[in-house]
């Protein structure tokens, strides 16, 4: 399942133009595997490959229908939610699906906010052509569909302190004082702290606008890793996911970095909406005010949003800080209006972890097409995107491990940047370093935008197009610049070389 769907991804993935350059940084070896160089500190380029729905390479699943509707005049919301409500009480099968609630073929009115609350429920129609299935939001601004399950983490037992005075980017292991109370197979959290010193390293200890003092990320918050132990070695433990951010201990205060196993019963898991377009009218309003938006996902894991038109809506997909191995494929998004406002709003929102968005487009001005928000740690991988305008920009307060992969940024009327990693100071209430240890790899653009924060790396490997000069701050790491290299994907070739290692 998994070899067939990375020969189909490499079938149907767009062109690139990726030459005979190879970067310094990842590079096809003699054994046609991907080599990489570390900084001096042994901070790598992560691998991405886990990112997306089942942890990556597993294609996205047909489940069966077991509810069929037809479009009826007037608001069909709560037809349609007594189906997803019905469904949601089936058992589920030895796969965890319950079925598929299918919305045959025509066109419905949508006033009112659907939900799915249950694993293995699936919201499908019959097609984004003139023929399929449209959907209309109508009434007052509304999101179309939730797809949540309940809680958050729940942390559980002892506490590990990590006893390495400095874990690097990319890591998949570390060293812990006592590891006897953890297993293979472990649901863990990975806790750094945000200290003084640390914010006072990163230089966003100073931040002030109007006279007020911005608060970048509050000292003794905690940014959390989502992860499972994948073994243990003594006191060593194995990942399944390598870390996306270094862990100093000279920053990291008296208790350190620790890790904690953790439960999330009311985290769902294969769930789905696809196949269907949906529209708004056009409006262009401040991203405070109600919007015509599409979906939010959180408390979710193993999701996916597949092959979906959406016109005209603001903010239209937010994946939540916990959802995890989300795909969002074939996903065009277009406005016909251009949004006027000071803050743009962001077509993709990412805040979970390991999200894949696969052969995605947006269309029109005045949007950010993906942005990240505060306290991400990837894998985050936006591969083979298109968008005119604007592309990809890291939004507020410490994001880590996004690759932009073989993607296109161009026709920018505005001169906003396709990649923007950045230090956005007082920007918004206190943005400050928007992200950290992100790549750009055969990335085509009008303009780059690529800053380098302290004790970390911001990448732009076989880059075309002009990057803008920074000289407030030390440019970001370009390699290769003005040609595409080898391999065509980072993300792909990371993922044939993870599949063919386990087989």
């Amino acid at each position: 399942m998994r070899f067939a769907w990375l020969l189909s991804i490499l079938i149907l993935a767009p062109v690139t133009a990726a030459g005979p350059s190879t970067s310094k940084w990842v590079y096809l070896g003699p054994d046609h595997r991907l080599h990489y160089q570390t900084t001096p500190r042994g901070d790598r380029i992560m691998d991405f490959s886990s990112a997306g729905y089942r942890g990556g390479g597993v294609a996205l699943p047909s489940v069966r229908v077991v509810r069929t509707l037809h479009p009826v005049p007037g608001d069909n919301t709560a037809a349609i939610q007594a189906a997803i409500d019905a469904v949601s009480k089936l058992p589920p099968d030895s796969d965890g699906f319950r079925g598929t609630v299918l919305l045959s073929r025509g066109s419905y009115q949508v006033d009112g906010t659907l939900t799915v609350a249950s694993g293995g429920v699936v919201l499908r129609g019959a097609g984004t052509g003139d023929d399929g299935t449209a959907i209309h939001l109508t009434g007052s601004p509304h999101r179309f569909l939730e797809i949540h399950g309940a809680g958050s983490w729940k942390e559980e037992g002892d506490t590990a302190k990590v006893t390495d005075a400095y874990v690097p980017s990319g890591a998949d292991s570390f060293e812990v004082d006592h590891p006897q109370t953890f297993h293979a197979g472990d649901a863990v959290l990975i806790r750094k702290p945000v200290t003084p010193e640390w914010v006072h390293f990163m230089g966003m200890d100073t931040l002030v606008r109007d006279g007020k003092k911005q608060t970048w990320i509050r000292a003794g918050s905690l940014i959390r890793t989502d992860r499972t132990i994948q073994s243990i070695s003594g006191n060593r433990i194995v990942l399944d996911v390598p870390l996306s951010d270094s862990l100093d201990a000279k920053f990291l205060g008296r208790d350190g970095a620790t890790m904690v196993k953790y439960s999330f019963p009311g985290r769902i898991r294969e769930v789905g909406v696809e196949s269907m377009r949906v529209s708004a009218p056009p409006t262009d309003v401040p991203i405070s005010d109600a919007q015509f938006t599409f979906l939010r996902l959180d408390a979710v894991s193993d999701a996916w949003v597949r092959d979906i038109a959406i016109d005209e809506t603001q903010n239209a997909i937010v994946t939540g800080a916990a959802a995890r191995r989300v795909t969002a494929q074939n996903v065009v998004i277009r406005h016909s209006i251009p949004h006027s406002g000071a803050a743009a709003p962001a077509d993709f929102s990412i805040s979970g972890t390991q999200i894949l968005l696969d052969r995605c487009s947006v269309s029109g001005q005045g949007t950010w097409p993906v942005v990240t928000q505060a306290n991400v740690t990837g894998p985050n991988v936006v591969l083979h995107f298109r968008a005119d305008q604007a592309g990809v920009s890291p939004h507020q307060r410490w994001a880590t491990g996004l690759l932009v992969d073989s993607s296109e940024f161009r026709n920018n009327t505005a001169r906003r940047p396709g990649i923007a990693f950045s230090n956005r100071k007082t920007a918004g209430s206190g943005h400050g370093w928007d992200i950290g240890w992100a790549v750009a790899w055969n990335v085509t653009s009008d303009f780059f935008l690529l800053q380098q924060p302290p004790g970390a790396v911001n990448w732009c490997i076989g880059c075309v197009g002009e990057p803008v000069p920074t000289p407030d701050s030390e440019p970001g790491t370009f390699d290769s610049t003005g040609a595409g290299v080898n391999p065509p994907s980072l993300y792909l070739q990371q993922l044939k070389d993870r599949l063919e290692k386990k087989s």
